[in-house]
């Protein structure tokens, strides 16, 4: 295979488009969360419809995601990667010009689509662009743009939903996506590996239908109350059944959709539970802190988005510093990811810490900014220490393996955590309505100048900001359980 190595103002044009294009995908996963009410409102939708929305989204994003490895193979990288970038931003457009909510699930799903090929194959066109010695800097210019474009979305889908209108959400894709695909068109070079490979039809549908019953279990499980709905339980031996059969096929067959055997190599299956377990630090801030500063403490949209936004700061300062780190020659990687799940894990015990009813924007400043500086610490790193550790041939497969982890990882995360706040806000309720009678001195005092229902009210709201704070003291501890996996990583380059 020719050197795909750039130099110069083209390497810099190069990184430029691939970028735009990682963005474009982790930007979209949190900027329509903001947008929903507003979308359901002027769509006449119910909730549950406007759910959708990102469930269709979602599930086609990781249905294609593990399939990227054969799609690059077949169409080739540069071709196939040109093709998820125009298809993301028409479909974008498409989105913004819905006037029905059916079309704009149908339009969300082919981009859902269409973006499920952005970050796998942009993570392995950065590592063939810079040279070997420069693997850290070519992973950590990615890493910033997968940490940094979630936690950027709620800020920028706020200001647009406040200050312009819903369709704006989709329409801010359409001039950086064209800004990519033309960059990328003119200065990107193709590895020129395409082969005529079978298509696996059984496993295409296995992994559909493994998916999209999965997705939907977590999705809707915790609206339908688990279990207790025929619908979930039916999705849910249809998600274990078509996964363990799809293992199987995979694992047989001699050309597969999804190359499993690459898990077989510990060092990647350590980095996959590793990037499932930083999404799970990742994403539950971003669902419940906007929720609780919006619903609780009377925050803005504006200002919800601009605190996530704060997180993502230490990312954007430390990319440059941890690139030189993950650069050194033969460096061991494995203590800098586990300080950074340490310290990731720390700051989300002092937001639970710091997490009540009367909390300000000052409140969560610090505690979020020691989150964003161990996941900075994390993901770099994790990414070199796969990427040393397989040879270049597999790194495509175990880059879309990575990137399904922490999609994957986010989706069971966020499902998981609202539930876990929805069962601990009932507990908090029983408990304090046991504790709140005329026996206690604070609350005859407050009922002395308040009103019953409105002392009703407090013991709600105490609930809330109690059950916030233990899903964040969750979370962190979570990330302390990942650390000893860090072990089973490469030691050094191999």
């Amino acid at each position: 295979m020719p050197s795909l190595v750039e130099y110069g103002a083209r390497r810099y044009l190069v990184v430029a488009g691939v970028m735009l294009a990682a963005l474009l995908q982790t930007i979209d996963l949190t900027i329509v969360n903001v947008a929903l009410p507003t979308i359901q409102g002027n769509l006449g939708a119910t909730v549950d419809e406007a759910t959708w929305v990102l469930t269709g989204y979602v599930i086609a994003n990781v249905v294609v995601i593990p399939m990227t490895p054969w799609l690059q193979l077949r169409f080739g990288r540069k071709n196939y990667f040109l093709i998820s970038i125009a298809g993301f931003t028409f479909a974008s457009m498409l989105c913004g010009l819905a006037t029905s909510l059916t079309a704009l699930i149908l339009f969300r799903i082919v981009q859902g689509a269409f973006g499920g090929g952005l970050l796998a194959v942009a993570q392995v066109v950065l590592r063939d662009t810079f040279p070997p010695e420069q693997l850290g800097m070519s992973q950590s210019i990615f890493a910033l743009g997968t940490i940094l474009g979630p936690s950027v979305g709620p800020t920028l889908g706020g200001v647009l939903v406040d200050n312009f209108s819903w369709p704006w959400v989709f329409d801010v894709n359409l001039v950086p996506g064209i800004i990519a695909l033309v960059l990328l068109w003119r200065y990107m070079r193709d590895n020129e590996q395409r082969q005529k490979v079978r298509v696996d039809v059984a496993g295409i549908g296995l992994l559909i239908l493994a998916v999209s019953c999965m997705q939907y279990v977590l999705d809707q499980g915790q609206h339908d109350d688990w279990f207790s709905d025929q619908s979930i339980v039916v999705c849910t031996w249809l998600a274990v059944i078509a996964t363990g059969v799809f293992v199987w096929w995979e694992l047989r067959v001699a050309e597969p959709i999804v190359d499993l055997r690459v898990l077989r190599q510990p060092a990647v299956a350590a980095a996959i539970g590793i990037a499932g377990t930083l999404a799970g630090i990742v994403f539950p801030p971003l669902l419940l802190l906007p929720q609780f500063t919006v619903e609780d403490l009377g925050f803005t949209s504006t200002l919800a988005g601009l605190l996530i936004g704060i997180r993502a700061l230490p990312v954007l300062l430390l990319t440059m510093p941890v690139a030189r780190l993950t650069g050194l020659p033969n460096a061991d990687l494995r203590p800098l990811i586990g300080a950074g799940l340490a310290l990731a894990g720390i700051g989300l015990v002092w937001l639970g810490n710091v997490t009540t009813t009367q909390s300000d924007l000052g409140t969560f400043v610090l505690p979020l900014l020691v989150v964003g500086t161990g996941s900075a610490f994390v993901y770099s790193p994790l990414l070199v220490a796969t990427m040393r550790s397989v040879a270049p041939q597999a790194a495509p497969k175990a880059a879309s393996f990575i990137v399904l982890a922490f999609q994957l990882g986010g989706s069971i995360s966020s499902a998981g955590i609202v539930a876990f706040v929805d069962r601990r806000e009932q507990f908090h309720q029983t408990v304090l309505a046991a504790q709140t009678t005329l026996a206690s001195l604070p609350v005859v005092l407050f009922l002395q100048h308040g009103s019953p229902a409105q002392l009703a009210e407090q013991v709600v709201a105490q609930a809330a900001a109690l059950s916030y704070a233990d899903a964040f003291l969750v979370t962190g501890v979570l990330a302390y359980f990942a650390i000893p996996s860090v072990l089973l990583l490469a030691r050094k380059r191999t």
